[in-house]
């Protein structure tokens, strides 16, 4: 049995996770703290493994705590900026034993279309990248956006600049651009999380869309990640990095890698 505390655990996010942990033969929920609780309240609960859905400022403060304390952790808060990133690996390197997986997205159809979409793009002359969320999320453009784009980014490195005439626009028009891609971002009652990437060639378009209609979608994701986490010391950005992808073939036919 894995011993698992939930960070923020009065969210939407927080509150699934937990039931998924309860539901999960081999895991034991012996936390489920919110914010405002000190981050020692983790390891006082002998948690092993921590699940964080919470806010970007309190996020740094449970890692903090929970990667001097020997505590894995598994990260769903979005806002980690490459300085934040960097923080995180200096703590993990005092703290060599402990792995830390921080996933813009827990949903295995999500991942599976950054892969495509990354794959795809150096076949196309365009990409842009459209993303929808409910209006209570914080962040825009999503982090899952911001991953995909800096996929799509290493992907097409080398290559000419994306055509785009514009020479009047409103500001914002034309979204914002993250690593060289535009990224739409909208917010609106009803949606949970949904992203499209648009590629555009000579008289073709492709369209790689995924939707998470239910926040049931990232648990299996999640799951993994705290089954897994202890076995890849280090941080991990991205679910994918425990993701068996090692046989999926690239559209030139070789192998292709992260």
């Amino acid at each position: 049995m894995i011993k698992v505390a939930v960070v923020g655990s009065k969210g939407r996010m927080g509150q699934a996770a937990a039931e998924a942990v309860r539901q999960a033969p081999d895991l034991q929920l012996v936390a489920a703290i919110d914010l405002g609780v000190p981050p020692t309240a983790v390891a006082e609960a002998g948690a092993e493994v921590i699940i964080d859905f919470t806010t970007p400022d309190a996020v740094m403060r449970t890692l903090r705590s929970c990667i001097g304390s020997g505590i894995h952790c598994v990260v769903g808060t979005t806002g980690f900026t490459p300085e934040r990133l960097e923080q995180v690996r200096g703590w993990c390197a005092q703290s060599p034993s402990v792995g830390v997986l921080i996933a813009p997205n827990f949903s295995i159809g999500a991942v599976l279309m950054m892969r495509l979409a990354a794959k795809a793009a150096p076949y196309f002359e365009s990409v842009e990248i459209v993303e929808e969320h409910h209006p209570a999320k914080i962040d825009a453009p999503s982090g899952t956006a911001t991953l995909t784009a800096q996929l799509i980014e290493k992907a097409r490195a080398g290559m000419q600049p994306m055509p785009d005439a514009t020479s009047q626009e409103v500001p914002g028009a034309r979204g914002v651009v993250v690593h060289g891609v535009h990224v739409h971002s909208v917010r609106a009652r009803g949606l949970v999380a949904h992203q499209e990437v648009i590629l555009g060639g000579p008289g073709e378009t492709l369209r790689i869309r995924h939707d998470s209609l239910d926040r049931e979608s990232f648990m299996p994701g999640v799951l993994l990640g705290v089954r897994e986490v202890g076995k890849h010391p280090g941080l991990a950005v991205g679910l994918s990095t425990y993701l068996d992808l090692s046989g999926y073939e690239d559209l030139s036919g070789s192998r292709g890698q992260d």
